[in-house]
């Protein structure tokens, strides 16, 4: 097979990679560690050692395939000159010089993986891929031209899951073998790239994303950044900032908050773009055995005192389903809010509802950001009559199946708790999340009344 030669200057930890001899490897890392650059070097490096055979690079979602993965390997081939054909029809492209068949997918239908001879394979973020997509793509490793036939993948930490087991844990599989990146040790990052997660995640999150640790962050009490002592607190309504209110479409209890996003962002942070926000939870509904023209009719009753006091504009946030569960025969719960604001707020609305929800775990690890962050600031507070938001921050729990192992789906047992919660993270996911601009109006919803 021919050589290639390309530009790239391996961090240790990344070379270390490169030249780990087992079949199955992987590269265990932080952010801003370099993963997905070392994952398409590798790639490329056994596509031209493999020759004229098939091999596989693949994401766990067809968005991150094409956003990140595909399109960082794309860009590597053109910034080298590698000649090559791109079948756009196909998402596979051919390597003009070696003759290497190299196909994209996405792990997120194992069933689709079938079928597939391969010589070898390159997967990005492994921990949020399933356990099945790997093992069908192990089956697949069986081209006999393959002259290194090797399964490879990069990850950021997700605790003491079954990446953990088969890499790296105390019986991981034989034939495994994993490289770790330290923190700090991609030189090509912006100063204080650390620093500035520090303030976006939690303690234990930040352990986990920003220096690679292997922690259960995900397991026991969901809000774990919580403290009543320290997030509790009477709140008033400031005139200054929009009203939020955010929904949970449950009917027994049906579940909303009422809260402000205030910016706390000082001219200096505003020039150097840095957005300080905290989150002020004023109130709930929590309605036994209630539907949503009933649930918009007591927010309409509870915001009239508001007005006097200078309510200038709501802002509406929550549950993406609603826009399809129908809780009468002619219209989705979203399409009844929208009708009976219009008709009885005396203020702007505006609708910030995404197209679908967001993912448990981020959501939560978003809510606990702002409960109290790895510099241990604290930008979300409750009021104390908030009863049952602050007994799901306090209760709210991981599920766990028979074995015990922690799933990715919050314990649903108690039909009281989740609700509430679920209304915060819908609010604090629009509005709050890392690298998050600022709420996006779904044009369905009408935008701004």
């Amino acid at each position: 097979m021919p050589r290639r030669e390309v530009v790239y200057e391996p961090l240790p930890s990344q070379l270390q990679f490169h030249v780990l001899g087992t079949r199955f490897k992987g590269f265990s890392g932080p952010v801003g560690s370099g993963k997905t650059e070392a994952l398409c070097q590798e790639a490329l490096r056994l596509a031209y050692v493999n020759g004229p055979v098939m091999g596989l690079v693949g994401a766990p979602t067809y968005r991150m395939l094409a956003d990140v993965t595909r399109m960082k390997f794309l860009e590597f081939l053109e910034r080298n000159s590698i000649p090559h054909r791109f079948h756009k029809s196909e998402n596979a492209l051919t390597l003009d010089e070696c003759g290497a068949r190299i196909i994209f997918r996405s792990l997120d239908q194992p069933t689709r993986l079938v079928g597939t001879t391969l010589a070898w394979f390159a997967l990005d973020e492994l921990t949020y891929s399933k356990e099945d997509s790997w093992r069908r793509l192990e089956a697949r490793l069986r081209e006999p031209r393959a002259k290194e036939p090797v399964g490879c993948a990069v990850w950021t930490p997700k605790g003491f899951d079954w990446v953990y087991n088969r890499f790296i844990g105390p019986k991981k599989v034989r034939g495994y073998g994993a490289i770790f990146a330290r923190p700090g040790e991609n030189r090509h990052l912006p100063d204080g790239f650390y620093d500035s997660l520090k303030e976006s995640y939690d303690d234990r999150f930040y352990k986990q994303e920003a220096e690679g640790e292997y922690l259960s962050v995900f397991a026991g009490q969901a809000y774990y950044a919580f403290d009543r002592n320290q997030s509790v607190r009477p709140l008033g309504f400031d005139p200054a900032a929009p009203l939020c209110w955010s929904l949970d479409f449950n009917v027994d209890p049906a579940c909303s908050v009422l809260a402000q996003v205030v910016d706390t962002s000082s001219r200096d942070d505003r020039i150097n773009g840095i957005r300080r926000q905290v989150v002020h939870v004023l109130d709930e509904l929590v309605l036994p055995d209630t539907r949503t023209v009933e649930h918009v009719t007591e927010f309409i009753k509870r915001i009239e005192p508001l007005y006097s006091q200078g309510l200038g504009a709501i802002r509406i946030f929550g549950d993406a389903s609603g826009d399809a569960n129908k809780s009468s025969s002619l219209k989705t719960d979203w399409q009844q809010v929208k009708e009976l604001l219009r008709s009885n707020a005396r203020v702007p609305v505006a609708y910030h509802v995404p197209a679908a929800n967001p993912p448990v775990r981020g959501r939560i690890a978003a809510v606990n950001s702002m409960i109290r962050n790895a510099q241990g600031e604290r930008r979300l507070c409750v009021d104390p009559k908030c009863f049952e938001l602050i007994a799901d921050l306090e209760q709210v729990a991981w599920k766990r199946d028979s074995a015990g192992n922690t799933l990715d789906a919050l314990d649903k047992s108690n039909p009281k708790r989740t609700h509430t919660s679920d209304a915060l993270g819908y609010l604090v996911w629009a509005t709050c999340r890392p690298n998050q601009p600022g709420p996006q109006s779904t044009p369905l919803l009408g935008g701004v009344r």
